[in-house]
């Protein structure tokens, strides 16, 4: 994380700052989703499925071992445009720094779900997400964490976990850790963890429409990947 703040760099003007921002964004575009679905498999994971480019998507067309890369390189370019505040002048726990990190956290967290290489169609964002909140409040993100574990393993429904443990963010913020927070900091966290919070309900609409209906789709661990099924059943038929 201190790597960037090592570097002998120029004192940055104040041009440079939105330059960061949309830097942010094109690394919230590099969708993992797609290129490793298009790379090794040749498809893209937006045509079937959840037409989500996110791991769960692809853990359900392409299998875990294509969904493990995808979710750990989504979390880490969440953590990456966060840690592009450390080439700033920003003095560290101050709100001018706290607050350049939501920028740049929501930058990618944009850029995940419209990319601008792939047509402005991206993923929900839950796992840039959790990179964000890892990289600006790694408590708070532990505790998200283990709060859509529980509500995965009730339910089986990755949608539910997601949605919940968003939804504990703001309220974490807003009560447990605004204790602990300097008074300067605590508004710009409180509105971006709100903000953060809906964005994952309205990206997550379809799930909640689809819970109600009784046809939002159980998580199920796929060790054949049904693109390879299928192959290998055409195969066999001709």
């Amino acid at each position: 994380m201190y790597i960037f703040a090592s570097l002998n760099l120029p004192d940055l003007t104040a041009f440079h700052y939105p330059l960061l921002v949309l830097t942010a964004y094109l690394i919230g575009s590099v969708s993992n989703a797609i290129w490793i679905g298009k790379f090794f498999w040749g498809v893209d994971v937006r045509q079937s499925g959840s037409f989500s480019a996110g791991a769960n998507n692809v853990q359900r067309i392409l299998g875990w071992k294509a969904a493990l890369p995808v979710f750990f390189l989504d979390i880490g370019k969440g953590v990456l445009a966060v840690c592009l505040v450390f080439i700033t002048d920003f003095e560290p726990e101050t709100n001018s720094f706290v607050g350049f990190q939501i920028g740049l956290g929501f930058a990618a967290i944009v850029g995940h779900i419209f990319p601008l290489f792939f047509r402005f169609r991206g993923g929900k964002g839950v796992a840039t997400m959790a990179g964000v909140i890892l990289a600006i409040h790694p408590y708070a993100a532990l505790i998200c964490l283990t709060v859509f574990l529980i509500c995965f393993l009730l339910t089986r429904y990755i949608s539910v976990g997601s949605i919940v443990a968003a939804t504990c963010f703001p309220c974490l913020v807003n009560s447990m850790f605004a204790l602990w927070l300097q008074p300067e900091e605590t508004l710009t966290l409180k509105i971006f963890s709100i903000v953060v919070a809906a964005l994952i309900w309205i990206t997550h609409a379809r799930n909640i429409v689809r819970i109600f209906q009784g046809k939002e789709e159980k998580f199920v661990l796929r060790r054949t990947p049904p693109i390879e099924a299928d192959l290998a059943l055409r195969q066999i038929l001709h």
